[in-house]
């Protein structure tokens, strides 16, 4: 085992091998403008925005009935890992053609399903073999070797940038993140180095967590990302979890190594956080993405036991698209938001998984959302307004010839205003569908019309509302506008 005096003469020699060697690394400038060319012309463009761009799943569909049912949710993204690397030892060669926790099942394949049926693949780099770990046998802990983290890295996006598979989006790591609040003060899946405690900074105290997350953009994201670039590949940052702060995660996306000469944030393509709400994303779009250096803003975990209440999907993924919407969504991969799992024993799961397969009410309301707001979405720019006293909310987007407004409301009759609207009441049909089920009201329970140059649509929440125990038990549906034919 290297103890600490080795490891630190081995990492100064390396990052002073990776100073010298600049930000150009080892590539010539032609093959860096091969890559530059190959990011640019597979750089996604223009086109109609839908929903179903900004819905993806942690996992593969790995059979066409399990592809059959990430359709009809709307999932067009994948995430898993790719491995395993060099399991044993340094004389093992390195193979990167198994995914899954445990690299039980074959990648290849999975990746060329997704490549036939319009499903995105992302693929995650990542841990140490527990035989190159600075820790001893953690896996999450700093390499002893980098070269064996970036020879894997090589071989991954040199395996997966080439036809058939045309892989471009490469994420780091996963939740190397920073002080965690009200819980460890490490991160779970990055332990950094070993005793660095007593290790000082130009003579200041340093705290074990700094010195890991300096090891981690030094030894591990950096490192990775170039070899990404260098292939024409896309960096997603690892996920940074809800509990590791938003300041904490912009201080690391800023911190400038000298050994490197390079700032993180200078090396990510696409942000990356875990389990935050919509509107959290706001200021990591305003600080890198509306101006660069970031193309994008993604969340490649939410869900889990939040999907224990059946309207946090639907909700979150209704609101992405308006707020997508209102930050200049002009490239499809631009917003993405993955949902962790998709399937699984829990009742809380997109489906339960089994011979048959079969939706649990989450996969349900994904379904539900991705056939009523499956067309081209647009803002609705006017105003919404619920009756005095009406115990609702709402929020409307445009989806190809409808309007669509997603109301959560207590049981009862309500009265819901559009302003801004034009056109005779007479010209339209309402509906009010369950958003969980996909059953549609009787046509006695919603009725449209005319009210001071708008919109006023009356309807009726039923008692037996779909958002289950609770003080107030609430129902989730919506309102379809649709011109008559």
């Amino acid at each position: 085992m290297t103890d600490q005096f080795e490891f630190s003469q081995r990492r100064r020699a390396l990052l002073a091998a990776m100073a010298a060697a600049g930000a150009a690394s080892s590539v010539s400038a032609s093959a860096a403008s091969a890559a530059n060319a190959l990011r640019k012309a597979s750089a996604p463009g223009g086109g109609e925005r839908r929903i179903n761009q900004l819905i993806g799943a942690n996992g593969w569909p790995m059979t066409p009935e399990n592809v059959a049912m990430w359709k009809a949710m709307g999932l067009t993204w994948g995430r898993d890992s790719v491995g395993p690397g060099q399991r044993h030892s340094p004389d093992d060669p390195v193979e990167v053609d198994k995914t899954g926790a445990a690299f039980d099942h074959d990648l290849p394949p999975a990746i060329l399903l997704n490549n036939r049926n319009g499903i995105h693949s992302l693929l995650l780099l990542g841990y140490t073999p527990r035989w190159n770990a600075t820790v001893d046998g953690d896996s999450r802990s700093a390499p002893k070797d980098d070269s064996v983290w970036t020879r894997y890295v090589e071989t991954v996006v040199r395996t997966y940038v080439a036809p058939p598979y045309n892989v471009r989006y490469f994420q780091i790591w996963n939740e190397a993140a920073g002080r965690l609040s009200g819980g460890a003060t490490q991160a779970t899946f990055w332990h950094g180095g070993k005793n660095f405690a007593a290790q000082r900074a130009q003579h200041a105290p340093i705290s074990p967590y700094d010195r890991a997350m300096q090891d981690y953009v030094e030894l591990v994201h950096v490192p990775a990302a170039r070899i990404v670039r260098k292939y024409g590949g896309y960096v997603v940052y690892g996920g940074w979890p809800d509990q590791g702060g938003l300041e904490t995660y912009m201080k690391w996306l800023e911190y400038r190594s000298p050994a490197v000469n390079a700032r993180m944030i200078d090396w990510v393509d696409y942000l990356d956080t875990h389990y935050l709400g919509v509107d959290a994303l706001t200021p990591l779009y305003e600080r890198y993405v509306a101006n660069g250096p970031a193309r994008g803003v993604w969340q490649t975990e939410i869900g889990d036991r939040y999907m224990m209440d059946p309207h946090y999907l639907p909700m979150y993924f209704f609101k992405f698209a308006d707020w997508a919407l209102d930050h200049n969504w002009d490239d499809p991969n631009k917003y993405v938001s993955m949902v962790y799992h998709w399937d699984g024993f829990e009742s809380y799961r997109l489906t339960h998984r089994g011979n048959p397969r079969t939706y649990n009410v989450s996969g349900k309301s994904l379904v539900v959302l991705n056939k009523t707001v499956g067309g081209a979405l647009a803002r609705f720019d006017g105003r919404l307004a619920f009756g005095q006293h009406a115990n609702a909310s709402g929020l409307a987007l445009r989806s190809g010839p409808d309007l669509v407004v997603q109301v959560r409301a207590s049981p009862g009759p309500k009265t819901l205003t559009l302003s801004g609207w034009s056109g005779a009441p007479s010209n339209l049909g309402v509906v009010m569908v369950d958003a969980l089920s996909g059953e549609a009201a009787d046509a006695s329970a919603v009725s449209a019309r005319a009210s001071g140059g708008g919109l006023s649509i009356d309807f009726r929440v039923p008692d037996a509302v779909n958002g289950g125990g609770g003080a107030a038990p609430m129902h989730l549906a919506y309102l379809v506008v649709s011109p008559r034919a």
